[in-house]
């Protein structure tokens, strides 16, 4: 499609710095065993923030209820993904849960999963960016709306929730890195979420923008 866009809304300004901090989000989990445990965390403690401010501006949309949309993230590459941050945290990985509907009926604390959490987020925005990135506006719509329900409903209390427990992780005075050995990779603990991935700029460039 060329010429100026028929649906605006799937490319404001506050859509398009989402799909880029959610594809950041991605890309990280995706290299995750690359980190150290302690710089897996600080990175998590900085984008999590960014990622919720982010979804929180998101324009309200219209469902089209009779489209179904493609799932992309696998049972396998969920379970892959969540595995591979479960190893990096080791006996951090779990946290005291206390925003869970099922602790009126439990006799005792509950626990969750940093790993868990993580993974549910990447797989609703892996799947929104995998339909985004098709630049069938519809789909895009359908696709903002399926993510942004999730997030309401589901992923955002998720976020919240992790994000507690990496708080308590990052500045408690556990040696994070005891446990594991991180493989050869990137640590630069710079920005994150500044650069439009190449799909996206391919997007613009459709548009004649």
């Amino acid at each position: 499609m060329t010429g100026k866009s028929l649906n605006p809304i799937v490319y404001s300004k506050n859509v398009i710095e989402f799909v880029t901090v959610a594809n950041e989000y991605c890309s990280f989990l995706e290299a995750a065993s690359t980190l150290t445990t302690r710089v897996f965390l600080n990175k998590v403690q900085k984008i999590l923030p960014l990622l919720y401010l982010k979804t929180s501006v998101l324009p309200e949309v219209e469902s089209y209820e009779e489209m179904g949309l493609e799932k992309f993230v696998s049972e396998v590459d969920y379970n892959f993904l969540q595995q591979k941050v479960m190893n990096l945290l080791g006996e951090y990985d779990d946290f005291q849960e206390v925003f869970d509907a099922e602790m009126q009926f439990s006799d005792g604390p509950l626990t969750a999963s940093i790993s868990e959490c993580l993974a549910d987020i990447y797989q609703d925005l892996k799947d929104f960016l995998m339909s985004y990135r098709t630049g069938d506006e519809l789909v895009m719509q359908e696709a903002l709306w399926a993510c942004m329900d999730n997030f309401k409903n589901f992923w955002g209390q998720r976020l919240v929730n992790s994000l507690r427990a990496v708080h308590s992780l990052v500045y408690s005075d556990n040696d994070l890195d005891a446990q594991v050995k991180p493989v050869a990779g990137n640590e630069d603990e710079g920005d994150e979420g500044n650069n439009k991935p190449d799909w996206l700029n391919q997007l613009f460039k459709n548009q004649g923008e």
